[in-house]
């Protein structure tokens, strides 16, 4: 199973492809609806659809972990983590939120050679250097004048890479969709604890998007953010299994390439949704990012290692 490569690929493409459009949907629904409200809605249609998955294919149903304590600081990383990147979405485009995330390959390999004591060659180590060079491109800091928030894809990037060394750790007794249950449950009783602090809206005092999507209060007009909602929920589980399907029958070190895809996606996505078309600054950042990130694929098969490519970035 794991020679079908062409096949990987293509589940690799599509994933890429919903994600996109999930990212398009978080991002024209921020200025009506609260982020933590989506976060519960779209976590708990994620979990109906992966349950009816596993169900439907027969395959075991298993929420506990063999890690609790591991476990609850990847739930932490992960929600949080993303909450960032949802947030990025209101103040900078689609294509380079997206970009930025993909330090993700740079952070990894940076965290296997310090808590995996992996053995990191110079040559990942050049490109994870001029990776960062990208991302410094297109942001072009002014430093008296930087908007912060513009680190937010930077930040889950940064979780998410944390998370993914825990997984290193922990995936050799939960299996991906225990892992994955562990986060929606958790996902869902931080949202919850959230509606009871924040819902009301009772801190939502000042104009900023980031600050409106945070604050904002929870179920004003159901009747037209429902149906978003539920559509972030579909197309995380639908992505999610996509991209497990293609890592179960695809050697990772070949497919993990394509999931730079969603850049294309993301790229098109905000051109016709939200008319962001990248400058040229920006396009010549996600080209370093994007060759740097596929290097470092490329030499951990030189290498007989999987440390970027063993998961989905995604």
């Amino acid at each position: 199973m794991k020679n079908n490569n062409p096949k990987g690929i293509l589940y690799i493409l599509l994933g890429m492809m919903v994600f996109a459009v999930q990212d398009s949907i978080m991002k024209h629904i921020y200025s009506f609806v609260s982020l933590y409200e989506i976060y519960l809605v779209r976590t708990l249609v994620s979990l109906i659809i992966v349950l009816l998955f596993l169900k439907l294919t027969k395959r075991p149903i298993v929420f506990k972990t063999q890690y609790p304590l591991l476990t609850f600081c990847r739930v932490i990383l992960f929600f949080f983590g993303f909450s960032s990147f949802y947030i990025s979405l209101t103040v900078m485009p689609l294509a380079t939120a997206t970009a930025l995330f993909f330090v993700t390959p740079f952070l990894i390999t940076i965290f296997a050679s310090i808590f995996l004591k992996e053995e990191i060659g110079p040559r990942r180590w050049s490109a994870v250097i001029i990776g960062f060079i990208g991302v410094y491109i297109i942001l072009n800091p002014d430093f008296s004048n930087f908007d912060y928030l513009s680190l937010t894809p930077i930040l889950c990037a940064f979780c998410y890479s944390l998370s993914m060394i825990i997984i290193k750790k922990t995936s050799d007794k939960d299996s991906v969709y225990t892992q994955t249950f562990t986060f929606y449950l958790g996902a869902i009783i931080i949202s919850s604890i959230f509606y009871f602090i924040i819902g009301d809206g009772q801190y939502n005092t000042t104009d900023h998007p980031a600050s409106q999507f945070i604050f904002k209060e929870w179920f004003t007009d159901l009747k037209a953010s429902m149906l978003f909602m539920i559509a972030t929920g579909v197309t995380a589980s639908v992505a999610f299994i996509l991209l497990f399907k293609a890592y179960s029958i695809a050697s990772p070190s070949v497919i993990s390439p394509f999931e730079y895809s969603i850049l294309l996606w993301s790229s098109l996505s905000g051109w016709i949704f939200f008319n962001e078309i990248p400058n040229l600054q920006t396009i010549v950042g996600i080209f370093i990012i994007v060759i740097s990130g596929i290097y470092i694929f490329i030499r951990e098969k030189a290498q007989d290692q999987s440390i970027v490519t063993e998961k989905p970035l995604r």
